[in-house]
């Protein structure tokens, strides 16, 4: 795939999008570890695991994999003026042929949440994914409690399409989510003829 033969960037306003490479342990662990609390209610329980460098390690190299073999696009968020970790957005299970889908997931680091970094970064993972990748819907959920992140999708063009049962395991339990999808050639909700 032409993404392992050039090195995968993605520029916005305020951040470059990029696969983690090794030196991101410290910042990445810092990170998560002082937005445990902010980001715990709204993720998969986290190994015991989770914050080590051998974790990290195995991360980075899940990254390198799935971009050279084109099941997923893991990026962290770095804003360009500082260099500083932000947060991170993956369109994993890509899936080709008739579906020619994805699924997006991301996370913001406590300090950096409201600032509008999410949806830079996913206006530019979605222009990507449907001009580069040439996929032609990308799903994502959220717990139906969590405004911010529903709003963040409404605010990127993504539509509600409904409720999934017992969707994913968060902190433990399995939890209902709310399904949203934006689409390449999206005409939901429009009135015009043509």
């Amino acid at each position: 795939m032409l993404l392992a033969k050039r090195k995968l960037k993605l520029e916005t306003e305020r951040l470059t999008l990029r696969p983690p490479v090794h030196g991101d342990f410290r910042a990445w662990a810092a990170l998560r570890s002082d937005s445990a609390e902010f980001l715990t209610p709204w993720e998969p329980s986290w190994a015991p695991d989770h914050l080590t460098r051998r974790s990290f390690t195995n991360r980075v190299y899940w990254a390198q994999r799935s971009v050279a073999n084109g099941s997923a696009v893991p990026l962290f968020l770095v804003r360009r003026s500082d260099e500083v970790l932000v947060g991170a957005i993956t369109l994993d299970n890509i899936r080709r042929g008739p579906a020619q889908s994805g699924t997006l997931g991301y996370w913001t680091g406590q300090p950096f949440a409201r600032h509008g970094y999410m949806r830079e970064a996913i206006g530019a993972l979605v222009h990507h994914a449907f001009t580069k990748l040439d996929l032609s819907r990308l799903e994502a959920a959220c717990l139906p409690e969590n405004a911010a992140s529903r709003g963040l999708l409404e605010n990127s063009g993504f539509k509600y399409e409904g409720v999934a049962q017992s969707y994913l395991q968060i902190a433990g339990r399995w939890r209902t989510h709310v399904l949203y999808a934006a689409l390449r050639s999206d005409r939901r909700g429009r009135t015009e003829t043509g």
